[in-house]
């Protein structure tokens, strides 16, 4: 049997000389009261964009799910397994979280794959490329654009996914109800792994912009 990673374990030393001693009392207290987050990430799977790194949250602060791509189907009531939509309806419903933030990023390889559907699978099930079926119809807009650049079009997908995404969002019904209520807010996020720059998207135009340093977000 192959020995557990050293790098991890030589991190889980740091982590219980460093944060975790000077946060203990925070831990004990998650442990004993339970977790309280206000925003919840939907957040892609890859190792380079990490959203409790970006926002420098501690314990307890996000509620983060990840998948490939940073993706939500729509709201589908039926008997097969749905993932995303569990922590979906624990956030929202148990945890009553405040905010839902879909947070893309640069270089994805998820919305990569979507602009070439024809690339051969990785595996015989081709998970990957039955998932980003979900962006199938942007893809196949942005794809057909022959102006842009390759890195254009891929930003100009992950971008417009992000917006496809807080859409599917509003076709759960109580996350629906909440935000006509004012109790929940859907915000829209892209990240550039190169510049480490963090784009927000307006939520009447649909624009992603640059918030100031000292701006809230």
């Amino acid at each position: 049997m192959a020995p557990f990673p050293p790098r991890l374990l030589a991190g889980y030393r740091n982590f219980m000389a460093g944060r975790y001693a000077a946060e203990s009392a925070r831990y004990r207290s998650l442990a004993r009261e339970g977790q309280s987050p206000e925003t919840m990430v939907i957040a892609c799977c890859d190792s380079r964009a990490a959203p409790e790194t970006i926002f420098d949250a501690g314990p307890g602060e996000l509620f983060v799910l990840r998948n490939v791509a940073n993706l939500v189907p729509p709201y589908a009531p039926d008997d097969r397994h749905h993932g995303t939509s569990a922590a979906l309806e624990f956030a929202v419903q148990s945890l009553k979280v405040k905010n839902i933030v879909v947070m893309g990023h640069g270089r994805c390889g998820g919305i990569h794959a979507a602009l070439n559907p024809s690339a051969e699978p990785l595996s015989p099930g081709d998970f990957i490329g039955q998932w980003m079926g979900l962006v199938a119809p942007a893809a196949e807009v942005v794809a057909s654009n022959t102006l842009m650049t390759p890195a254009e079009r891929q930003t100009a997908l992950e971008r417009i996914s992000i917006r496809y995404q807080i859409q599917n969002l509003r076709t759960f019904p109580c996350v629906r109800i909440l935000e006509e209520k004012g109790r929940l807010a859907l915000h829209g996020a892209w990240f550039d792994i190169s510049e480490g720059e963090l784009w927000v998207m307006d939520a009447e135009t649909g624009d992603f912009v640059r918030p100031s340093l000292g701006e809230t977000l």
